[in-house]
């Protein structure tokens, strides 16, 4: 099993992290190690899932329709029922 020795930890960081470990009932190296861990397997979560952007991405173009867009809405507005028509306003 490998060691690591982190030098240079600031007072502040080196404290919280003292406390949390106090907490769960953890050494210093252990909540450390615990810490690395939970960071780590999220990270291999958040590589497999796709953001919001890539999704758009994937959907742009998957609309094959031959049809004009007049036709389309017509059809859509055909459709509806209880639509009221607005042409003359509200």
């Amino acid at each position: 099993m490998a060691n690591l020795q982190i030098k240079g930890i600031e007072e502040d960081l080196y404290s919280e992290i003292k406390k949390m470990a106090a907490a769960e009932n953890r050494s210093v190296s252990q909540q450390i190690l615990f810490l690395v861990k939970s960071y780590m397997a999220k990270k291999v979560r958040c590589d497999y899932t796709k953001s919001p952007a890539e999704v758009l991405i994937d959907l742009h173009g998957s609309w094959q329709d031959e049809r004009k867009a007049d036709k389309i809405i017509g059809q859509l507005k055909k459709a509806r029922k209880n639509s009221k028509d607005f042409s003359e306003g509200f």
